[in-house]
């Protein structure tokens, strides 16, 4: 192998952890990372936090480099909850409760999830639910009307729609579908 091919880390040479790196080529690798996870998709700080953290960077290479990708503003976790909101509710039709859920985990702060999945009101979360029952409905032609609704209500259930709501929109649509009654006629809803 050549000499260029064992300096740039060819043929098989091992790279060096992050303890064998002085303090600049330390900071220098952890915004590398930032910025290739950042140039995937936008995350939020804490996803960047526990990247580096697995990566073995020390707290204040972390904490020092996230600052600063907050000043520039790099990160922004308030523009990634809206984003990711409008984003998962169109695209994947979940609920505000499933939305909030997922920003938690994500490490977005409550309130600003909140915040975030509030832009959905209620009308636009039926909407959502009642194109996702016709969409399902169109392939449940040959199910029994039992099979069909407690599909159609746990397909909402695990998108994070209420209960109440749910009943609604599956009764309404099974109606519109050509049934004259449901099993949901005689349940009130919340």
């Amino acid at each position: 192998m050549s000499e260029s091919g064992r300096r740039f880390g060819g043929g098989g040479s091992r790279s060096r952890s992050v303890a064998e790196l002085t303090p600049e080529e330390a900071r220098k690798k952890a915004k590398e990372i930032c910025f290739d996870l950042l140039a995937a998709r936008p995350r939020t700080k804490d996803e960047l936090r526990q990247a580096l953290r697995r990566k073995g960077f020390d707290e204040r290479t972390r904490e020092t480099l996230l600052g600063k990708l907050d000043e520039a503003g790099l990160v922004d976790d308030e523009a990634f909850a809206q984003l990711w909101v409008r984003s998962r509710h169109t695209q994947q039709g979940l609920a505000r409760s499933a939305l909030v859920a997922e920003l938690k985990r994500k490490g977005v702060d409550s309130d600003v999830a909140v915040e975030a999945a509030g832009e959905i009101d209620r009308d636009a979360e039926e909407q959502r639910a009642r194109e996702l029952v016709r969409k399902k409905l169109r392939t449940m032609a040959g199910l029994d009307e039992r099979t069909a609704t407690r599909r159609l209500l746990g397909m909402l259930a695990r998108k994070g729609y209420p209960q109440g709501l749910s009943y609604v929109v599956v009764r309404e649509e099974l109606r519109d579908a050509g049934a004259e009654s449901t099993l949901l006629d005689d349940i009130v809803p919340d």
